[in-house]
């Protein structure tokens, strides 16, 4: 990482120019900047790069996954078409141990083709390889370019990662939170003077009632809306797996890694992965309000459990050598666990499907139908 990245100059130019930046486009630039954006030009996963997905952490993650998309297929009725769909699929792993756990089930199988949504060109080349030699996987710039008919859509940390707005509580009203550079030419937060007409009437309940000084954030629903209307109108289910709140509240939540710990998300734009929490209580109330049925939100803990990953983590145990016992074991701890370095209370899972399905794996007591050997 350099200690000036080529970003920063063009988005300080930008601000000379135009004036404070709003905090979604600062971020649209640091992340899908043609030339300079993190997801354009780099592979940011696992102990080499950023940080590391659930995917990445056990094969038991995709492999449960694979089982889930089975378990609506059949809740759909079997049709003879499937579209298996995941949105940002990094190296192409959960897709990879998703296949080969529906293996066990060939008319599924079968019916598959495989769609995936990147537009990292260097993630695009190793899903390729990770995926050589399956069935059907075509690739796409957006959900909007996937082939209409029933689909079962996952989206494991995705929605983090699409530009969020955020808005500061002032004595005046609720001001727009923006980036702008200081009297030492450092990027720094400031607000756009007037505040935004009306704002406090659209907020949340929650958040009406925070002090001055608060923050509130807020992604536009057009990606999830892309979502559900599909879902609702051509069958199937979507999956959405993220670390956020279950209710809409004030809070700031901007933030960005590298090399696996938090670092200031206004240095060094470009080369760091700037994120934010996921608002599943919005997500959730976009998707009913166009008429899709939601499913939870409920912690990846216990979903995973629900679906059967301790049960999984027996098998697997029990044909490997004790080292390799003690990696799932830790693997198994680390997905489902609430304590520190886990991640089955930070992350959240959310389903999404049309009217006719009211109940389905890992979001009610029901197991998936099918076990990987």
């Amino acid at each position: 990482m350099t200690e000036f990245s080529p970003l920063q100059s063009e988005i300080q130019n930008l601000i000379k120019s135009s004036g404070p930046m709003p905090v979604w486009r600062y971020m649209e630039l640091c992340l899908t900047h043609p030339e300079h954006g993190y997801y354009v030009s780099r592979d940011p996963l696992g102990r080499e790069g950023d940080f590391t997905t659930a995917p990445e952490v056990s094969q038991m993650f995709g492999e449960l996954l694979g089982l889930w998309a089975a378990s609506i297929w059949k809740a759909i009725g079997s049709p003879p078409s499937l579209r298996l769909v995941e949105l940002g699929p990094g190296r192409g792993t959960m897709m990879a141990d998703a296949l080969r756990a529906l293996r066990v089930l060939p008319p599924l199988y079968q019916s598959l083709s495989v769609h995936l949504v990147e537009i990292n060109p260097v993630l695009r080349d190793k899903q390729r390889a990770t995926l050589s030699g399956s069935r059907d996987i075509v690739g796409h710039d957006s959900i909007d370019q996937v082939p209409k008919g029933p689909a079962v859509i996952l989206a494991n940390e995705y929605f983090d990662v699409l530009p969020i707005h955020q808005a500061v509580k002032r004595e005046t009203g609720w001001h727009e939170r923006t980036v702008e550079i200081d009297a030492d030419g450092k990027l720094v937060f400031g607000a756009a003077p007037e505040p935004t007409p009306r704002f406090g009437l659209l907020v949340p309940p929650l958040v009406r009632a925070a002090p001055v000084g608060a923050v509130f954030e807020w992604r536009s629903d057009a990606e999830i809306m892309k979502i559900a209307s599909r879902i609702r109108d051509q069958d199937g289910a979507a999956l959405i797996i993220d670390y956020g709140h279950m209710r809409s509240d004030a809070g700031d939540t901007f933030q960005a890694i590298a090399r696996h710990s938090f670092a200031d998300p206004l240095k060094n734009p470009g080369q760091t992965d700037v994120t934010a929490h996921v608002d599943f209580q919005a997500l959730a109330r976009a998707a009913e309000d166009l008429g899709a049925r939601v499913h939870g939100p409920v912690s990846q803990g216990d979903f995973l459990k629900r679906l059967g990953i301790e049960t999984r983590a027996v098998t697997l145990m029990a044909k490997a050598s004790h080292e390799v016992s003690e990696d799932i074991s830790g693997a198994l701890k680390r997905l489902t666990d609430s304590g520190r370095g886990g991640m089955g209370s930070m992350f959240k899972v959310l389903a999404i499907t049309d009217q006719r399905l009211t109940a389905i794996a890992g979001l009610s007591d029901e197991p998936p139908d099918a076990t990987p050997s």
